[in-house]
């Protein structure tokens, strides 16, 4: 079950760290030099809440996935006993 989350949620990291927003793109070319700017902290700030948001949408479909496995988990338990 660890397996099959992972999976899951490695492959979905990975596909959406291979497409840069442009507030990244930005960053990544100036580099480091001014981390206390405003606008530097805005699009560090932008850049959090998508990841947060990135890994909410992960977390509700490996959780709708998880609840289908076990309602089919239940469903053979019902059946074994009716046996």
């Amino acid at each position: 079950m660890g397996g099959v989350v992972g999976g899951i949620l490695g492959s979905v990291l990975a596909n959406r760290a291979t497409t840069q927003s442009p507030d990244r793109e930005k960053l990544d070319t100036e580099g480091v030099g001014n981390l206390d700017s405003e606008e530097n902290i805005e699009l560090a700030r932008r850049r959090l809440e998508d990841k947060i948001a990135q890994l909410n949408l992960v977390i509700d479909d490996v959780r709708d996935q998880l609840g289908h496995v076990n309602e089919l988990n239940n469903i053979k338990e019902v059946q074994e006993e009716h046996r």
